[in-house]
């Protein structure tokens, strides 16, 4: 991922150097498996720990001569080790040492990833506490609809955060497993209990079963959960996008001390932070597709997963981290104006109310198709030309049959809409 969307902290854990040394730990924690069953020298493990150095200049100027990076690495570290160097990658093949140390990284990667999407919950519970009774127009297929508040809004966001939590947490425990057990996956020449201690110490589960690699249905599965978490992200996006247009001015993104919004014309205050993880959350998308593009291998193995996975782990935990901490901010800082919302409501003319005086007419004994038909010809014109519904309501003689003007009246209340919030905000928020 290019340095503009990555921050430190991720960007640290698939650097050349730290997966390097994933592979070092590996390899020794292995080592260290076989000195336990007696057959690698206690006193040589404490050697290569003391020895063992990474010089990823030296790792590539030999692979560029032996064209394999596994070995490369090998025997970069063997000229810093000695002759004890023989006792690493007993039996072991290079996906036991990539595919292990790849785990180490993805529950590294992962850990900042959870913090990041605690910290967007915490985020969505307050403000959808602190607008909780705001009320807005809903709208759907873009159109207003009903009454809502804005908190509920916010609700329903931090309720599908709290669904991608839950299926994240699933997701690494599912990616976090490592092989040790040789070519083609037999353990025919390192023990079942050698991959077993690695684990172990590495904070992984072993797979049960395993050909030459981890099966790459597990990453496929995470990438998804990934682009899954990526997508709502975008979906949050857009509504502020859409709230923040001129027209609407509901809401919009933190706009800061000396910001400038365009490079031609002064007045502009651009969305552009919620752009951004729209067109982010398209190449996590992406990158889903690819992992699962990953699953067919040939037989026990083939590499061309290697070279997407060289791609997308560090592109798709990077880019999403990104994400999470950019609409942290966003909905943390968010803009919101009651009385453009309150302005937005009233532009209707009332028409916000048809349902009510429907169903009223219906509970009067009208039924149901003559009672949509009588209000929807008043709503529509009011839609077309303006003016008021309950004005228009009023001045029909025929629901004035039904409907004294009292009854009329006691229908344009936003309370009744309202009625319910607390007891969904007891569902979500219990």
């Amino acid at each position: 991922m290019i340095p503009r969307y990555t921050r430190p902290e991720m960007g640290r854990i698939w650097s050349e150097e730290n997966s390097f040394q994933k592979w070092l730990d590996v390899e020794i924690l292995a080592a260290e498996g076989l000195a336990r069953m007696g057959r690698v020298p206690k006193a040589a493990i404490s050697r290569i720990r003391k020895k063992a150095r990474l010089d990823v200049n030296r790792i590539r100027a030999i692979e560029a001569e032996v064209k394999h990076e596994t070995i490369a690495f090998l025997s970069a570290v063997a000229e810093t080790i000695g002759d004890d160097a023989r006792y690493l990658h007993v039996g072991m093949t290079s996906s036991d040492v990539m595919d292990t140390a790849l785990a180490i990284q993805f529950k590294e990667a992962s850990a900042i990833l959870e913090r990041d999407i605690k910290d967007l919950l915490t985020v969505l519970r307050r403000q959808a506490r602190k607008y909780q009774w705001t009320v807005m127009i809903g709208r759907t297929h873009g159109v207003h609809a009903e009454p809502i508040t804005f908190g509920l809004k916010l609700a329903i966001w931090y309720q599908e955060m709290q669904r991608h939590l839950s299926r994240f947490q699933h997701a690494v425990e599912d990616i976090c497993v490592g092989k040790i057990s040789g070519a083609v996956g037999t353990f025919a020449q390192i023990p079942p209990q050698v991959e077993a201690y690695v684990c172990r110490k590495s904070g992984l589960k072993p797979a049960p079963v395993s050909n030459q690699i981890v099966q790459r249905d597990r990453h496929a599965y995470y990438f998804s959960t990934l682009a899954l978490i990526a997508s709502s992200l975008e979906k949050f996006a857009v509504e502020i996008r859409h709230l923040q247009r001129t027209e609407v001015q509901e809401a919009e993104e933190p706009f800061t001390q000396g910001q400038k919004g365009s490079s031609a014309m002064p007045h502009k205050r651009n969305p552009i932070l919620s752009e951004n993880v729209s067109g982010l959350a398209r190449l996590m998308r992406s990158y889903a597709h690819a992992a699962m593009e990953n699953i067919p291998l040939w037989h026990e193995r083939d590499i061309s997963h290697s070279s997407v996975e060289r791609v997308i782990a560090p592109d798709a935990t990077i880019a999403l981290d990104f994400m999470l901490r950019r609409m942290n901010y966003v909905l943390g800082n968010l803009c919101v104006y009651p009385e453009n919302m309150a302005r937005n409501l009233a532009k209707s003319g009332g028409a916000v109310f048809s349902e009510k005086v429907l169903l009223a007419l219906v509970d009067k004994g009208v039924a149901r198709d003559v009672a949509y038909r009588m209000v929807q010809s008043h709503a529509l014109k009011v839609g077309k030309q303006g003016g008021d519904l309950k004005r228009e309501l009023l001045a029909d003689a025929e629901i004035r049959r039904y409907l004294s003007a009292q009854e009329i009246d006691n229908l344009w209340r936003v309370k009744h809409h309202l009625a319910n919030i607390d007891v969904i905000f007891r569902r979500v928020f219990r």
